[in-house]
């Protein structure tokens, strides 16, 4: 596909080259072209083996600042918990129900989260969530008793991370909209939870690359030591 007259302009603004973190989130802001309020998306390359599942990271990170997008959180919960979860600010909140909705075609949602005596039930739904990426599972603590409180935080901007199969980890730290500061503040958080999931078993260099970029926009490399000395 041939590259739009205004992604070509974008791009001829980005350097070869590894930018420090808050030149990088500047020239993504200058060269955000869409009309509509872009996600600011982030692309780490991990120094993983892909092959082997006990180097696979997945994990979740609470950003300071969100992501810019109202989280439509579903919650498998029964008696105190579905009322807690309810409180919480859930948009969805059953049991049965909801898997038989599911089950039926319905992915209105964006985040799913259930406590542990329903993942027997929740396991039914694997073939449709699981590909979505929207499987609870205890890493990313959407498989919990405290469901209010993980409710609370996928409201909040908890966003999961999980590297693919070429070790890499996709995920939104923002929107185009946010000041450089914002933006800087998330991916500073993220890359902290990204540090602290390092499998025991990964070898050499951990972090290799790092791109960040809007929906519609070209890329931008960041100089990822400019990053890890604020995370510190």
């Amino acid at each position: 596909m041939p590259e739009g007259k205004k992604f070509k302009l974008a791009r001829e603004k980005v350097e070869v080259r590894a930018y420090p973190l808050e030149e990088a989130l500047s020239l993504v802001k200058e060269i955000h072209f869409a009309k509509f309020d872009e996600s600011v998306d982030l692309a780490v390359n991990l120094g993983i083996d892909p092959k082997h599942s006990d180097q696979m990271v997945r994990a979740a990170v609470l950003l300071p600042h969100g992501i810019g997008k109202k989280i439509r959180v579903l919650a498998f919960a029964k008696g105190e918990k579905e009322k807690e979860a309810q409180e919480a600010g859930a948009d969805y909140v059953g049991s049965d129900d909801l898997v038989a909705r599911i089950q039926a075609g319905w992915i209105e949602f964006d985040t799913v989260i259930a406590t542990p005596d329903l993942m027997g039930m929740v396991g039914k739904l694997g073939k449709v969530l699981g590909p979505r990426g929207l499987m609870p599972n205890p890493k990313t603590g959407t498989v919990t008793f405290d469901i209010g409180r993980a409710v609370r935080e996928a409201k909040q901007g908890k966003v999961e991370f999980k590297s693919d199969k070429g070790g890499v980890l996709h995920f939104a730290i923002g929107r185009a909209s946010f000041d450089v500061a914002k933006l800087r503040e998330n991916v500073v958080t993220a890359f902290a939870a990204i540090t602290k999931a390092k499998p025991q078993t990964s070898k050499g260099k951990y972090i290799r690359q790092a791109i960040i970029s809007t929906t519609m926009g070209p890329g931008v490399k960041i100089d990822v030591n400019s990053i890890m000395k604020e995370v510190g």
